[in-house]
């Protein structure tokens, strides 16, 4: 009979957190993105949840990881702050609005980082 092994996941690669880091440091002042996202520019669509996990791991680091929410504007990475009322208060610090669920106002304060940034196209004339 065949000896049955465990199914091996692949491997979390290294650079995938720092591609992360890299994504939110640059998240402009006053702008929120979200793990979704964060995890599409970084290559890996479905993997939201472990932009989550890197996001955690550097909060206590100079990164701006309070512009990091859900699809929702909901603040999911609040408790890890210490205080819970922490990455609101930065966030409010900044301009940003919430509506009356807690949610930031995602219609305004989205910052897509997929943007290509740089010159605008302008039509031609003729």
């Amino acid at each position: 009979m065949k000896k049955l092994q465990p199914r091996k996941r692949k491997p979390v690669k290294k650079d995938f957190f720092d591609k992360v880091y890299e994504v939110v440091a640059r998240i402009p002042y006053g702008k929120v993105t979200t793990y979704g996202a964060i995890a599409q520019v970084c290559g890996i669509r479905s993997s939201a949840r472990t932009v989550g996990w890197a996001v955690n791991g550097a909060k206590d680091s100079n990164l701006p990881c309070h512009r990091v929410v859900n699809r929702f504007g909901a603040l999911t990475g609040r408790m890890h702050f210490g205080n819970e009322s922490i990455m609101e208060e930065l966030l409010r610090s900044e301009g940003i609005e919430f509506d009356n669920n807690g949610c930031v106002k995602m219609k305004k304060h989205l910052w897509n980082p997929n943007k290509k940034v740089g010159k605008k196209k302008t039509r031609s004339r003729k």
